[in-house]
């Protein structure tokens, strides 16, 4: 279920990271979800990050749900104090994005966690 989960999300970040480099309206600069360059380039990470695991170190699939999940949540967090504008002084983010990485943080972390004792994890 992990390796499942973390190909979802990966293909799904390397999707929403091509997308916002184009105008349109649902990710970008005005966008319903607010994503500048840097934004962006942080979903094309995130999701060769998450394909790299799967297809080179899938045991390993688990735990990257897990860390990137506490990351997620930790973005979340610092998005809400922020509310809109810049999350470490360059990430640019609106309230949708904040609900959204809370989603998507507290899902890797679900995720992670629930395979962690699995025989199919290794680490």
């Amino acid at each position: 279920m992990d390796k499942t989960i973390a190909t979802i999300l990966g293909v799904v970040f390397l999707v929403i990271g091509l997308l916002g480099l184009f105008p349109n309206s649902i990710v970008g600069d005005g966008a319903y979800f607010q994503a500048d360059l840097w934004h962006n380039l942080v979903h094309l990470v995130t999701g060769l990050i998450f394909l790299l695991v799967v297809s080179r170190s899938p045991g390993k699939s688990a735990s990257t749900l897990t860390i990137l999940g506490v990351i997620y949540l930790v973005i979340a967090i610092l998005g809400f104090f922020v509310g809109e504008g810049a999350i470490l002084g360059f990430i640019g983010v609106n309230g949708a994005d904040n609900w959204l990485h809370l989603v998507i943080g507290v899902v890797a972390l679900i995720a992670g966690l629930s395979t962690k004792g699995s025989s199919s994890q290794v680490m």
